[in-house]
């Protein structure tokens, strides 16, 4: 099964990959992972993607607001 790393290989502060949401340890294991667990890590990491990316959405100013 192909890696979900897209190259962004960034730690946030909850030590989770920016880029593919995995997480250190799961990064690490990757490559020894058998196929379901790699299914396992890839659908977590989607999830905490979309978490993310929720976060992200809700912290950032709607560009539809105007200040007047």
């Amino acid at each position: 099964m192909q890696s979900p790393c897209v190259g962004i290989c960034q730690l946030n502060a909850d030590q989770l990959c920016v880029g593919c949401g995995r997480s250190l340890s799961e990064i690490a294991e990757w490559a020894r992972a058998t196929a379901d667990r790699q299914r396992r890590i890839k659908a977590e990491a989607a999830r905490r993607l979309a978490i993310l990316q929720a976060v992200s959405d809700a912290a950032s100013p709607s560009s539809g607001c105007k200040e007047q």
